[in-house]
C-alpha cells in the first residue's frame, strides 16, 4: 500500500473509532503516565474500555485492521519503549475492579482488581493463603498471566478459574486445570484478555491474617526499594540461583547508563533516576545481562516486559 494512502486510511480509521467510542478511546496517547518507570512514547490506539460489552465492540471493530494489541494492567513490571507502541493498547480502568465475595473462602475478582486490595479483602473476610498479594506491585490480571509471587506462595496455588475474551470478542470460561503455569508465566495466549478471577484461599481469623500480611510487608520494606520509579523485579531468579546474587557477584551492581542506575537496596531493581530514557534502561539491562552471562555462564531472563518498537 502507497505510504499516503496508508496514512490517510489510518486517519479514516481512527475518526470512526473516535466516533464510536468517544473519550474511551485516545489517539497518540502518552504511555509513561502509565507506567512505574515513568517512561514510555505514545500508542497509536489507546482505549479504555466502559465494560465488557464495549471492549467486545471494539475487538470486533479493529478485528479486520489487524492491527498489534497489548493489555496494559498496572504498569508495575512494564517498560515502554521512548518510540512508543504501533498498533493498539488497552487498559482495563477502575470498571473492572471489583471484589465479590462468593463463598466463606471463595471470591471472584475484576482483572484491574490490584493485588494489596485483593489481599485486604480476604483478610476482612477472614479469607488467610492470601497474605502475599499485599506485596505484589501489580493487578490480578497481570498476576494471573506471570503467575506472580512471592515469599513461597503464587497466584497457581489460590486459583479456581478465569473469564478471558479473545481476539475474536467470544468470553470463556478457564478452569485451573487448563492452565499451564510454571515459574513467572503460564500458557496463557498472548491475545487473550482476563476480566476476571475466582481465587480461594482457606477460613482463617483476621487477626493471624493480619499478623502474616505485616510480617511480609515488613520483609519487603527490609529488602525492596520503594517510593522510587521502577519496575520491581527486572530479571527472574535461575535454576535456584537468585538474580540479584547473580548480578552482585558479577560485579554489575554499581553499573549505570545516564540516568538508568541499579537500587543500592536491591540490586534486582532497575531504577529510573529522573532523566533516563526507556533506551538508557534496556542498554542497562543488556550490559548486565551481558556481564552476568560472561561471568557466570547464567542467561538471565527479564521478568519485565518490554513493549514498543525500536526506532
Amino acid at each position: 500500500m502507497d505510504e499516503r494512502v496508508k496514512i490517510q486510511f489510518m486517519i479514516l480509521n481512527t475518526d470512526i473509532l473516535k466516533e464510536k467510542f468517544g473519550k474511551n478511546l485516545i489517539i497518540k496517547e502518552n504511555l509513561s503516565k502509565y507506567s512505574w518507570f515513568n517512561l514510555g512514547g505514545p500508542a497509536d490506539i489507546f482505549f479504555r474500555p466502559e465494560n465488557k460489552d464495549q471492549l467486545i465492540k471494539f475487538l470486533d471493530v479493529i478485528k479486520k485492521d489487524n492491527l498489534k494489541i497489548y493489555i496494559l494492567g498496572a504498569g508495575s513490571n512494564t517498560l515502554i519503549r521512548d518510540s512508543g507502541v504501533k498498533g493498539v493498547v488497552i487498559k482495563l480502568g477502575s470498571k473492572f475492579s471489583n471484589i465479590k465475595l462468593l463463598e466463606k473462602d471463595k471470591i471472584e475478582v475484576g482483572a484491574s482488581t490490584l493485588d494489596r486490595k485483593v489481599s485486604d479483602f480476604a483478610k476482612n473476610n477472614n479469607i488467610g493463603g492470601m497474605e502475599f498479594l499485599s506485596c505484589i506491585p501489580g493487578s490480578i490480571g497481570g498476576s494471573i498471566i506471570m503467575n506472580s509471587g512471592c515469599y513461597g506462595s503464587d497466584i497457581s496455588k489460590i486459583l479456581i478459574s478465569i473469564k478471558i475474551i479473545n481476539e475474536k470478542g467470544q468470553e470463556k470460561e478457564i478452569k485451573k486445570d487448563e492452565i499451564r503455569f510454571f515459574y513467572r508465566g503460564t500458557d496463557i495466549p498472548k491475545n487473550y484478555i482476563v476480566l476476571s478471577a475466582v481465587l480461594k484461599g482457606i477460613a482463617s481469623s483476621k487477626q493471624l491474617i493480619e499478623r502474616k500480611q505485616e510480617k511480609l510487608i515488613e520483609k519487603k520494606k527490609e529488602s525492596q526499594p520503594s517510593q522510587i520509579k521502577t519496575g520491581g523485579s527486572t530479571f527472574k531468579n535461575s535454576n535456584g540461583k537468585k538474580a540479584w546474587m547473580l548480578i552482585k557477584e558479577s560485579g554489575c551492581d554499581k553499573l549505570y547508563i545516564g540516568d538508568a542506575k541499579i537500587s543500592e537496596k536491591h540490586c534486582n531493581f532497575f531504577v529510573n533516576g529522573g532523566k533516563a530514557k526507556t533506551a538508557d534502561i534496556e542498554k542497562l539491562i543488556n550490559k548486565v545481562k551481558k556481564e552476568v552471562l560472561n561471568k557466570t555462564g547464567v542467561d538471565l531472563e527479564l521478568e519485565i516486559k518490554i513493549i514498543g518498537d525500536e526506532k
